[in-house]
């Protein structure tokens, strides 16, 4: 059994895939080629905004954002204290200060209370001048964005949603990387719409940061390629990842974002009243990115883990540590709050194998054997 089985996705949509792919290479375009261009107007056609930009991965678009705004020293960005590092890692890179902000215990994404304590500390403290939150749509779902925006605007501060995970969420139909001032997303192969290598994508509706972040990927190019008007970097999407992207868009639209629902359905059904399962608000739509349980305990999860594991059944632990707790970022552990429901979930949060062409005889095993496990 894989976790998330890619090969599977590739058998299923290879003649498509491969003409792709073959038709790329045959054009002799490798950098910013005609795939690029499709790409991007069906990504910005798909989640409903204004401009896509491709680039070099996920943790670049992040960077492409926080650059377009100018983020820097003395600058306080607010991010989840229950994410991938990437999503602070860029705040540090450009010289900012991450602000660590715990999560709600059933959604996993940014509590929006806790948001708004951690900004009116920061200013109080007046050490810092807020600027950005960055919210993370954690396992496929999408933040709480209708509070966090009435908070943003609350303080005026810009949105950036790390839309990696949730590409292809929803609240009330509004798709995921829609919700920022600047959205971006991740091509990494085991997120829900994957490249077989690295990419990414940022969004917005805003024209001039477009034009910006289309400069900054390519070395701060002007009106031409030797014409550079600002500092950037090379962040370009690869020609053959975009080609190969567009026939797993089709595959995601068409039915794999609606497989993906339906063995999370299953998993839910299945496991209910057994662990905790995840939460889904109402008129909330997730890509699930993961499917993820809660245990009571470090040592039931461990222990869990290492049952399915001698069953040959694959599990993940996403994410074992808090962000405070980071080697990287001991310097600014003591100018933190606390985030307990961080600390509780990185003790016992445990990911199941999930993916578009899992069968439910898979399902059924894995449930069964947590059955096992929990009830002896």
């Amino acid at each position: 059994m894989q976790f998330r089985d890619l090969h599977k996705q590739y058998q299923t949509i290879k003649p498509a895939v491969d003409k792709a792919l073959l038709d790329a290479i045959d054009s002799g375009a490798f950098i910013m080629g005609k795939p690029v261009k499709e790409l991007e107007a069906s990504l910005a056609g798909y989640v409903g905004v204004k401009h896509c930009i491709g680039c070099g991965n996920g943790t670049d678009a992040l960077t492409l954002a926080l650059k377009a705004w100018n983020i820097g020293p003395g600058d306080a960005v607010f991010v989840p204290d229950f994410t991938f590092f990437a999503s602070a890692e860029v705040i540090s890179l450009e010289g900012a200060t991450p602000v660590f902000v715990d999560v709600d215990a059933d959604t996993f994404n940014m509590d929006p209370t806790c948001l708004k304590s951690a900004i009116e500390k920061t200013i109080k403290d007046g050490q810092l001048v807020p600027k950005v939150i960055i919210t993370v749509d954690l396992f496929g779902l999408p933040a709480n964005y209708p509070a966090i925006r009435a908070v943003a605007d609350r303080h005026r501060l810009l949105i950036l949603e790390d839309g990696a995970q949730g590409f292809g969420g929803s609240i009330n139909g509004k798709r995921a990387c829609s919700f920022g001032d600047i959205s971006t997303t991740s091509f990494f192969p085991a997120k829900p719409l994957g490249c077989y290598g690295d990419g990414g994508a940022v969004f917005t509706d805003n024209d001039e940061w477009a034009a910006i972040i289309d400069s900054l990927r390519v070395h701060g190019k002007g009106s031409f390629k030797y014409d550079n008007v600002r500092i950037g970097m090379n962040s370009r999407l690869d020609t053959i990842q975009a080609a190969i992207l567009l026939p797993k868009l089709e595959a995601f639209k068409l039915y794999e974002l609606d497989r993906v629902n339906e063995a999370a359905r299953l998993y839910s059904a299945k496991l209910n009243g057994v662990v905790k399962t995840p939460f889904i608000p109402e008129e909330y739509y997730s890509s699930w990115a993961q499917y993820t349980i809660t245990l009571r305990s470090r040592e039931e999860r461990d222990g869990l883990q290492a049952h399915l594991k001698e069953r040959g059944i694959p599990s993940m632990v996403y994410y074992p540590k808090p962000m405070r707790e980071q080697t990287a970022y001991k310097d600014l552990k003591g100018q933190q709050g606390n985030c307990p429901v961080t600390e509780m979930l990185c003790n016992s949060v445990l990911s199941l194998p999930l993916h578009p062409y899992l069968e439910e005889s898979d399902i059924d095993l894995v449930c069964k054997e947590i059955r096992v496990f929990v009830e002896k």
